[in-house]
C-alpha cells in the first residue's frame, strides 16, 4: 500500500519544522514508518542547490532563475526520497513542497503562473500531497521567532525580505488554502508549539485515518 504524503507551507517562523517533528514521532506510536525532510532539500543534490538559494547567490539571477532551481531541487528530492519512500508504504512528512515555488516565486516573484505550472508538471507530475498543513501566523509574530531561532547566524534569503513581503507571503497561502480546501487546512500557529501540535493531530487523525494504515515492522526512516 501505498505511503501517506503531508505537507506543512505558511510563512517564515510557523514552526514548520517543529510541528513536521511532532507528528512524525506521532504517527510512529502508531508503529507506522515516517520520513521527514525538506525544501529545498531532502537528498544530496537537492541539499546542495539548498545552499545557493538560501545563502542568497541565485538571488541577482532573478525569480525565473530561483524556480527553475527549485524545481531541480524538487525533482531531486522526489526521485530520490519522496517516492522510493512513499512506495515502501511509509508515511513522507515534507517542510514545504510546490506550494512554495507557486507562493514565493510565482505570487511574490511574479513569474509567470504557466512557467510554474509547466516546472510543476515535468517535476512533480501527477503526485499531489494527501493533506497540506498550512501553519498561518501573523508576520510580526513568524519574524520574531525566526530572529530568536536564528541568534547570530546569518538571516537567509527569505527571512531577509521586506515585512510587506510577508504580510502579502501570509495573504497568498490563505488564499491558496481557500481554493484548494480539498488538500489544504490553515491552522492558527500563533499559540504554543503543543497546542498547535494537538490541531494538526486532529487534522491528520480527522482526514488521513493513521490508526486504520497497516504498520511495519521496521522503520527506515
Amino acid at each position: 500500500m501505498r505511503g501517506k504524503f503531508i505537507t506543512f507551507e505558511g510563512g517564515e517562523g510557523g514552526g514548520k519544522s517543529t510541528q513536521a517533528a511532532r507528528l512524525a514521532s506521532k504517527l510512529k506510536s502508531l508503529g507506522l514508518s515516517v520520513v521527514v525532510s525538506r525544501e529545498p532539500g531532502g537528498s544530496a543534490g537537492a541539499e546542495a542547490i539548498r545552499h545557493v538559494l538560501l545563502s542568497g547567490a541565485a538571488k541577482p539571477l532573478g525569480p525565473h532563475a530561483e524556480a527553475i532551481l527549485f524545481a531541480a531541487a524538487r525533482a531531486d528530492h522526489l526521485r530520490q526520497t519522496i517516492r522510493p519512500a512513499l512506495e515502501r508504504g511509509q508515511w513522507v512528512i515534507s517542510d514545504r513542497f510546490a506550494d512554495s515555488t507557486r507562493i514565493y516565486q510565482g505570487v511574490l516573484g511574479n513569474v509567470d503562473a504557466r512557467l510554474i505550472a509547466r516546472l510543476e508538471k515535468l517535476t512533480v507530475g501527477d503526485l499531489s500531497p494527501d493533506l497540506t498543513i498550512v501553519l498561518d501566523v501573523a508576520p510580526e509574530i513568524g519574524l520574531t521567532r525566526v530572529s530568536e531561532r536564528r541568534g547570530n547566524a546569518a538571516v537567509d534569503r527569505f527571512e531577509a525580505e521586506a515585512f510587506e513581503f510577508h504580510k502579502k507571503l501570509r495573504e497568498a497561502y490563505l488564499e491558496l488554502a481557500e481554493h484548494e480546501g480539498e488538500r489544504c487546512v490553515v491552522i492558527n500557529a500563533g499559540a504554543d508549539a503543543a497546542t498547535v501540535a494537538e490541531f494538526v493531530w486532529s487534522v491528520v487523525n480527522t482526514r488521513l485515518q493513521p490508526a486504520e494504515f497497516p504498520m511495519m515492522i521496521q522503520d527506515a526512516s
